[in-house]
């Protein structure tokens, strides 16, 4: 590659994209006006060679018509001519010696045949000025003959003695016109040879100009497969290795061009496009360590968590049990020493401990959904149902609920939190009765896509539709304690239990009276 291509990449380098000095600097002709001059110039030099064989063809036919149609045929016009002649001299002299009519025969028809050769001859031979030039003098002397010693011959009472008074000028004319036509035909075959002879050159240059136009079309051929292979392919062939390069992961691996402009510029946006990705990739990676790092720190965190779940579960409960007990026993044992008012305290401090106590419980719960409770499977919601409503008999029973559901299907996710999402759903349901009728709950389940959708409705005092998401909201209360019991939390915690199994919840504003949640589960595969 030469140092200009280098120079050039080295600018894309630089500039991060291929509209810079790279741009400037590339070649001013791309592949198609290369391929576009290449295919003109061999147009240009085929149409030349057509020219010219076309020429050489027409000149050869030309030469061939003019041998066939006119030197042959003036040649063979000739030599009837000679004939005509010969026949009448011949019929004359037979009729000078034996004064018979029938030799006159022969001298009459040579008279016609003569004229008719003449004529022919003379249409072949139009615009020959030479050839011309012997016909008007073999007509001359024919003529001389004929006018001196044939035609009175002919008309004579007594041809023989005539024949004898001019046999000797008769000869002496007709040897004239013999030579005469013998050097007429000797022109018009010297004509024919050298017509011939021009066609033999012609078929020869044709030949050798039809030979020219194959070896360059080859030539052409072969041109064009090694101009596209040193001017295209070649260039292709490298912007691919360093294009296969990059995509076998070595992506700091600069993609340079060369050649015509158009694949320059294409190799200046593939390395523009390389720059872009492997900055990206850099970017990727440290966002990669940054993350790795905050997991790491996250792993550090929930293990302190879990710790302080620990201590919160244990040491922070243990202090509390003592604070109750020990004021249970203080009322108990000094019972007739105190009055209304030191006994309530006393049971105000005890029922804040079991508070706290119920609390801290409360939290320990909704911090290890999605930690430790995790043991994912094919839950049966049927069999959820059973247990839970087992578990709940009791304030069933208190509270004379009655309680419906359609078929429950099997769903994929962990059976301890799915049990605590209907416990808690249903133990709401129940809390929240409107005390002027039965209490009325159903759960309902359908097909949705890719997901199952459930819903909990009662007919309890119902919720306000501007708390639809204050209810799921920690600690968020919409009653006092002494109106409902509870710490808030129970609803927060459905929703983290739904949204751990890839789900939604939420409350339906239109539902009256009553409330219905409604939340979805994933599909058992």
């Amino acid at each position: 590659m030469s140092n200009e291509d280098n120079e050039d990449n080295e600018d894309l380098d630089r500039s991060g994209h291929p509209g810079s000095s790279v741009a400037a600097r590339l070649p001013r002709w791309t592949t198609r006006q290369w391929v576009a001059a290449g295919t003109a110039v061999a147009l240009v030099l085929l149409l030349a060679l057509v020219l010219c064989g076309s020429w050489i063809f027409a000149r050869s036919t030309s030469i061939n018509n003019q041998l066939v149609d006119r030197s042959s045929p003036a040649l063979i016009a000739s030599v009837r001519l000679e004939g005509a002649l010969v026949d009448q001299e011949t019929g004359i002299r037979g009729f000078g010696m034996t004064a018979r009519q029938e030799f006159l025969k022969p001298y009459r028809d040579g008279l016609g045949r003569q004229e008719a050769a003449e004529r022919q001859l003379r249409e072949l031979i139009a615009g020959d000025g030479e050839s011309l030039r012997d016909l008007d003098k073999v007509r001359s002397l024919a003529e001389r003959w004929q006018s001196r010693v044939a035609e009175p011959i002919a008309a004579s009472a007594a041809p023989t003695a005539l024949a004898q008074q001019r046999a000797e000028e008769g000869k002496t004319l007709f040897d004239p016109l013999r030579t005469a036509l013998t050097d007429q035909q000797r022109h018009l075959n010297e004509e024919r040879a050298s017509a011939r002879a021009d066609l033999l050159d012609a078929r020869a240059l044709r030949n050798w100009t039809f030979a020219a136009i194959a070896l360059v079309i080859l030539a052409l051929a072969g041109s064009v497969v090694v101009a596209l292979r040193r001017g295209v392919t070649n260039h292709l062939d490298r912007l691919s290795a360093d294009v296969r390069t990059v995509a076998a992961g070595d992506f700091d691996h600069p993609v340079t061009g060369s050649g015509p402009a158009d694949l320059r510029l294409l190799a200046a946006d593939i390395e523009a496009m390389r720059a872009r990705l492997a900055a990206e990739l850099r970017h990727r990676d440290t966002a990669s360590a940054e993350l790795a790092a905050q997991a790491e720190e996250l792993s550090r965190s929930n293990a302190e968590l879990e710790q302080f779940a620990y201590v919160a579960s244990h040491d922070l409960q243990e202090p509390l049990r003592k604070v109750a007990s020990f004021c249970q026993l203080l009322e108990r044992r000094y019972s007739a020493q105190l009055d209304d008012r030191a006994r309530q305290y006393i049971d105000f401090a005890v029922d804040g401990a079991n508070r706290m106590q119920g609390l801290i419980n409360d939290l320990l719960a909704f911090s290890r959904v999605g930690r430790l409770l995790a043991d994912h499977g094919t839950v049966d919601l049927e069999d959820v149902y059973d247990r839970t409503l087992y578990t709940l008999s009791e304030s069933i029973e208190e509270s004379g609920a009655l309680i419906t559901h359609d078929p429950l299907p099997a769903v994929e996710g962990d059976r301890t939190q799915l049990g605590m999402l209907f416990q808690n759903l249903l133990t709401n349901a129940i809390k929240f009765r409107d005390p002027d009728r039965t209490p009325h709950i159903h759960i309902s389940a359908r097909q949705t896509d890719g997901n199952r959708e459930f819903a909990v409705e009662d007919n309890g005092i119902g919720i306000a539709p501007e708390f639809a998401d204050r209810v799921f909201v920690v600690f968020q209360r919409l009653h006092t304690r002494e109106q409902y019991s509870g710490n808030g939390i129970g609803l927060a915690l459905c929703k983290k239990i739904v949204e751990y199994h890839g789900g939604t919840i939420s409350l339906d504003p239109h539902h009256t009276p009553g409330a219905r949640f409604v939340f979805t589960l994933p599909k058992s595969s």
